[in-house]
């Protein structure tokens, strides 16, 4: 039997086509690592590291100076004023009237309302026309009673000379010596009754009993007013703040407590602070009456009303630098150092304590426990 094809041992056809060269590089080439064989892309490169090298070395000393600035403080637990709002007058501790000391007419008003007035400032005065013509009459007195005493002291010399030759008798040296003696005191006694109405007329100057501000001039010139009518009430200068608190908060009240003004009522950046001086033992209409004694009252007008912070009540609470509490996503964080570094712990935060020698404090309600380290900005 004749077999075709070739011999049974010898090797057979390949099975599969061989791949071109060309088709074959190609995996191989993919299978290969990248290499950035471009000049410009190992460029680019360069200039990322460079930008990366930068960042973290400005994170670094940035670390570092924030490390240096920082400081630290123990954190405890204080007493906190739990505080009412209420409304508190600008009024005066006393209001002074200046009276006219004689009676007459108004000649000049020196002062208007609101005006402020130094202690023995001159107010009013007040003229009277009968003064005025007592005190010409008088002059007129004083005169003749001075040519009176002139000639007397002519005739007692004289007959004093005579007396001492012995040509008069001491009856009639006696005579002359007392109508010297009498012409002498009544010229006195009209120079004291002028001197009485030189005084008169100067009280007619209505001078201010107290340093303050002129509230109210009930006078004009020209008005006709009897001596002791008041010619202007003065408020003086040491204005309060008068409170007036619910009676319910009467036993939290005393003398010594601070009071609080915000900056924005009084015009200014920051709060003020003061004491409660004296509180009255008396209720009225349901409210317990004070006076707060508080720093630049001055510029206000008297009777105006403001909002001032009182002291209803104490209590113990953890209260932290408003600096050293930052917000991330809505949630309050605190930096505590720890075994040699530090921490964020989050924190809830309360209200603004604001108090005499830190108006910016910040009351922690949970996170924090007396002793803890804070680091502070």
């Amino acid at each position: 039997m004749t077999v075709s094809g070739t011999a049974p041992d010898a090797p057979r056809a390949c099975r599969f086509r061989p791949r071109p060269a060309a088709e074959s590089a190609t995996p191989d080439t993919d299978r290969a690592p990248l290499r950035l064989a471009d000049p410009g892309v190992s460029r680019l490169g360069d200039k990322e590291r460079a930008v990366v090298r930068a960042f973290v070395l400005a994170l670094l000393l940035g670390g570092a100076a924030t490390s240096s600035q920082a400081g630290t403080l123990t954190v405890a637990a204080s007493a906190v004023q739990d505080e009412k709002a209420v409304f508190a007058t600008v009024e005066s501790a006393n209001v002074v009237p200046a009276r006219a000391r004689i009676g007459g007419t108004v000649v000049r008003l020196a002062v208007r309302y609101g005006d402020e007035v130094k202690q023995g400032q001159t107010v009013a005065v007040v003229g009277d026309d009968k003064l005025m013509l007592q005190t010409r009459s008088l002059d007129a007195q004083i005169a003749g009673l001075e040519a009176q005493v002139s000639q007397a002291t002519v005739d007692l010399e004289r007959t004093q000379s005579l007396f001492d030759k012995g040509t008069v008798a001491r009856s009639r040296l006696d005579e002359v010596r007392t109508a010297f003696n009498v012409a002498d005191n009544a010229l006195k006694a009209r120079r004291a009754e002028r001197a009485v109405i030189e005084q008169q007329l100067a009280e007619g100057t209505v001078l201010a009993p107290t340093a303050g501000r002129v509230l109210k001039v009930p006078v004009t010139p020209g008005t006709v007013i009897l001596p002791g009518e008041p010619v202007a009430q003065i408020a003086e200068a040491n204005f309060v703040l008068r409170l007036r608190v619910p009676e319910r908060h009467a036993r939290f009240l005393k003398a010594g407590d601070p009071v609080r003004i915000d900056g924005e009522a009084l015009g200014r950046g920051e709060a003020t602070f003061g004491k409660v001086r004296l509180v009255y033992p008396q209720i009225e209409d349901g409210r317990v009456v004070a006076d707060a004694a508080v720093d630049g009252l001055g510029d206000y007008f008297v009777g105006e009303r403001i909002r001032v912070w009182v002291s209803a009540g104490e209590r113990t609470a953890v209260t932290v630098p408003a600096a050293a509490v930052t917000t991330r996503f809505g949630i309050d964080y605190v930096r505590l150092s720890r075994n040699g570094g530090t921490i964020d712990v989050p924190v809830q935060r309360g209200r603004t304590v604001r108090r005499p020698g830190e108006p910016d404090a910040v009351e922690i309600l949970s996170g924090l426990v007396p002793g803890d380290r804070l680091v502070t900005p």
